[in-house]
């Protein structure tokens, strides 16, 4: 897990999320992506995360592993780029 010594209180809170989420494949998924880019998310990717932050983990688990389509109101960059690192979109 990364250091959140240097990061701003938001961007502690949301690495803390994205490890802490009660699935331990979505730890693992949001986790390991936040280790990598929560230190260069610029406002409107910190917004968007935090906003995934409020998914259920079965649906999003679905989402983000290409089990189900994303839904239309949930297909945005940030999706977009946790798939992509995870799988190769």
């Amino acid at each position: 897990m990364r250091s959140s010594l240097g990061l701003d209180e938001r961007r502690k809170r949301l690495l803390f999320r994205s490890w802490h989420r009660g699935m331990r494949e979505m730890d693992y998924v949001l986790g390991t992506f936040a280790n990598e880019v929560i230190a260069d998310l610029d406002d409107a990717g910190l917004d968007q995360f935090e906003q995934l932050m409020e998914v259920p983990d079965p649906d999003m688990y679905k989402w983000l592993s290409g089990t189900v389509p994303v839904p239309p109101n949930w297909d945005n960059d940030m999706v977009r780029k946790i798939r992509q690192f995870h799988l190769g979109d």
